[in-house]
């Protein structure tokens, strides 16, 4: 059916919270709700059909945290064979989003439709990433902060699924309060299959999200490297993720734009740990060598000599990290 404005502007925050997510958007639809986009992530692609209305307060006197989505406007709901079709409630009060299980909803709408979440999840989702809630029915509705939803959309069903099993709904919920106190091994534990492989990613997803918000935090969500904001700063890590001694403490991280954090993981930028800002100049003789040099004189220029730095000395990047990514990168300590 046609937009409102309103719903024109939810969808608008789907579609920001997907890319938020490291995804590009592309539209199948046009001013029609529900919307219907393809998601691609490099190789990876998904088909997505969304359902979204905005989040309010339940109006109940005898349950004051419950809030709800009132699923209007539309005949009935169902599923699209194939495509990742969501749920959703956006509560404007705090910018986090909720989303509810389709496989639950599949039918005509009801004369006074709602779904239900309460006030602690959708607040703990906006701390943490996300926060499972259990209704009376038995369904587990999810609150979602932004930079998650591409990862609930991901892996929507076996989310959803592993919040009506006891034993996993344990792990949910462990994870939703800190993903460092949950081994990998008691996920294996826990969880069988494939619902396995979306609870450990949701576990180092949000380890990876509340690494980068910190870094961004710390960096006032600018790149160290030019200034630049304009929502293409990511948190970086300085010593890789893959290197036995890299961790996600805020001083092993540092705030680059898209461009600069590609130069320096390819080891054409870096800093030294007094923050002096270099470039590699081996690699600049095999660029001209090449002929690959074009655009050299303005990536120079864009370049600050020193490194922005946090204010808070513990937040900065430490001597240790740095001296050893510079090492892993051939350019010395």
């Amino acid at each position: 059916m046609p937009l409102s404005s309103q719903k024109a502007g939810l969808l608008s925050r789907f579609e920001e919270a997907i890319r938020l997510g490291g995804w590009s958007v592309l539209f199948l639809s046009k001013h029609e709700h529900p919307a219907r986009y393809r998601l691609v992530r490099g190789t990876d692609t998904m088909l997505v059909r969304v359902f979204i209305w905005q989040i309010s307060h339940g109006g109940r006197t005898n349950l004051p945290n419950e809030y709800r989505i009132q699923n209007t406007g539309v005949p009935e709901l169902e599923a699209e064979p194939g495509c990742h079709t969501v749920i959703l409630g956006w509560w404007p009060a705090i910018d986090v989003f909720a989303g509810w299980d389709i496989r639950q909803h599949i039918g005509p709408v009801a004369n006074s439709p709602s779904m239900q979440i309460n006030e602690e999840a959708l607040r703990k989702a906006l701390i943490t990433g996300f926060a499972p809630y259990k209704n009376q029915k038995g369904e587990t509705a999810i609150a979602i902060r932004p930079d998650f939803m591409a990862t609930y959309v991901e892996f929507l069903d076996a989310l959803h699924d592993s919040g009506r099993i006891p034993k996993e709904a344990a792990v949910l919920a462990k994870l939703a309060c800190d993903p460092d106190t949950v081994p990998d091994e008691e996920i294996e534990e826990a969880v069988p299959g494939k619902r396995k492989v979306a609870i450990i990613t949701t576990k180092r997803k949000l380890r990876a999200l509340d690494f980068s918000r910190r870094v961004l935090c710390a960096y006032g969500h600018q790149c160290a490297m030019c200034g630049t904001q304009l929502r293409l700063v990511d948190g970086a890590h300085i010593l890789p993720v893959e290197h036995d001694d890299s961790t996600d403490q805020t001083s092993n991280g540092v705030a680059l734009c898209a461009l600069h954090h590609r130069a320096y993981d390819r080891g054409l930028v870096a800093f030294d740990h007094q923050f002096n800002i270099t470039i590699n100049e081996i690699m600049i003789k095999r660029l001209k060598t090449d002929d690959r040099i074009r655009g050299l004189k303005a990536f120079r220029k864009s370049l600050r000599p020193i490194l922005v730095i946090p204010a808070d000395k513990k937040d900065r990047p430490a001597e240790k990290f740095v001296k050893a990514a510079n090492a892993l990168r051939g350019l010395g300590a």
